[in-house]
């Protein structure tokens, strides 16, 4: 009886503040409805990966299959060279990518001249508000063989420019170090506003102690940012299988598709190219599943250890 109460009392609780609060909750509704639409209604189609989907009959007509599909893509001769691109590349990008913009936070925050800071601040945020498409086309251009400014710099160098978008080895560099050029700055919007949160005592008392820059830097700024860098990580780590499909498919070509076939650009060609419908859906929720369950893995470690988390 008294539990019953106290479930009664919490639950009027919250309603009363749901109702004190309801602009907010209004201005989140539309939110949720394009989540709702856009993400939780065409998981009515993941039953696909269970069928041999047939788009005359559709999906409720489709004879089931159960994981045939699954079994198929895991015996296909792609599975192996699929699965190492996709993490090759994925953490090659978290490796290189992630502690570049927390260096140019930590580099922004120790800035005292403020109309530098700033210009310096537009400068990198800037390649980030540039389309994919136009991103590749300014790679294309200045890494080609013939004309581009890499073709230049090797003529005046005495050195025969090669074709380095149809080199395989060459583009997972490409691709992450083009991506850190036009990310970075945007990236570390996030880490800066961090810092500007950090309490100025802290800064004070340190200088009383005879504390330099560097000592602020790696006993102050780091520890602060210590909680959101592992929030982001987690998040990153939770899409470690979802590598960028539009930049990796238009950098594609029949040279370098040894490093750049990845699981995101497989679905694609299966699905809207060769019309694999079933078999592109399995694909696809085998990447969600294991992507979910890193997810779930990361964030329970980092909550065991360093008692931060999402949950």
């Amino acid at each position: 009886m008294v539990q019953t109460e106290n479930t009664l009392r919490v639950r009027r609780r919250h309603s009363y503040k749901i109702l004190r609060n309801y602009e907010l909750y209004l201005f989140l509704l539309p939110a949720v409805i394009v989540i709702f639409v856009f993400r939780y209604i065409p998981m009515y189609g993941v039953q696909m990966a269970f069928q041999n989907f047939v788009p005359a009959k559709g999906i409720g007509g489709s004879a089931g299959v159960g994981f045939l599909q699954f079994e198929k893509f895991f015996n296909s001769y792609q599975f192996n060279s699929l699965i190492k691109n996709t993490l090759l590349l994925s953490a090659y990008d978290i490796i290189a990518g992630f502690p570049v913009a927390i260096i140019l936070a930590l580099s922004l925050n120790q800035m005292r001249a403020k109309r530098f800071k700033r210009t310096l601040q537009t400068v990198t945020y800037m390649p980030h508000f540039i389309s994919t498409v136009v991103m590749v086309g300014i790679i294309q251009l200045f890494l080609s063989p013939s004309s581009g400014l890499y073709a230049h710099l090797m003529k005046a160098l005495n050195i025969a420019p090669t074709n380095l978008m149809g080199n395989a080895h060459a583009f997972r560099h490409i691709y992450v170090w083009s991506g850190i050029w036009q990310h970075a700055g945007w990236d570390s919007i996030i880490y800066i506003a961090a810092l500007s949160a950090v309490d100025p005592s802290l800064y004070e008392a340190a200088t009383v102690d005879g504390a330099n820059k560097w000592h602020k830097l790696v006993y102050i700024d780091v520890p602060s940012l210590i909680p959101t860098m592992v929030i982001l990580l987690i998040l990153r780590l939770g899409n470690v299988m979802s590598v960028g499909f539009e930049k990796v498919y238009l950098m594609q070509n029949p040279l370098n598709t040894p490093t750049s076939e990845i699981l995101s650009t497989y679905v694609y060609k299966l699905g809207i190219e060769n019309s694999q419908y079933s078999y592109s859906a399995a694909v696809d929720l085998f990447n969600t599943v294991v992507n979910f369950t890193l997810l779930i893995i990361v964030n329970f470690v980092s909550k065991k250890v360093g008692e931060t988390s999402l949950w």
